[in-house]
């Protein structure tokens, strides 16, 4: 009797530790609950949707460091403006005052510059 007990309780442990395993790999029936299946298949979908929020963090980065260098680059540009338009405008009340002198014959040289500039102009690109 103490042998039948003992095989007994050695086939209960065999069936315990290899429950679902077969010969040659694990059995068609699945020990699973229908729970633990759904358990597994949503952490897989966590698994998914983690990895898909970090590709779109990495993402929005990139997007925000692009952004910062076009608003720098558009910073310089209009800096850049601001100096020139500084620049044109002071060439333009030198132009004024030049103008608005009434001397004939300063206004005669500046045109005849002008004049004899084109022409060069003209004849050198022909």
């Amino acid at each position: 009797m103490v042998l039948a007990s003992r095989n007994g309780d050695y086939r209960s442990t065999r069936n315990a530790l290899f429950d679902g395993i077969e010969e040659g790999g694990i059995r068609a029936a699945s020990s699973y609950s229908s729970h633990e299946i759904a358990e597994l298949d949503n952490d897989r979908a966590v698994d998914g949707l983690e990895e898909r929020v970090n590709i779109l963090k990495r993402l929005t980065g990139d997007i925000h460091e692009e952004v910062e260098n076009h608003n720098r680059a558009l910073d310089r540009m209009g800096n850049d403006m601001d100096t020139s338009r500084g620049v044109l405008s002071g060439t333009m009340d030198r132009f004024k005052m030049v103008f608005e002198t009434k001397s004939r014959r300063r206004m005669a040289t500046l045109v005849a510059s002008f004049v004899a500039l084109f022409l060069l102009i003209y004849y050198l690109t022909k």
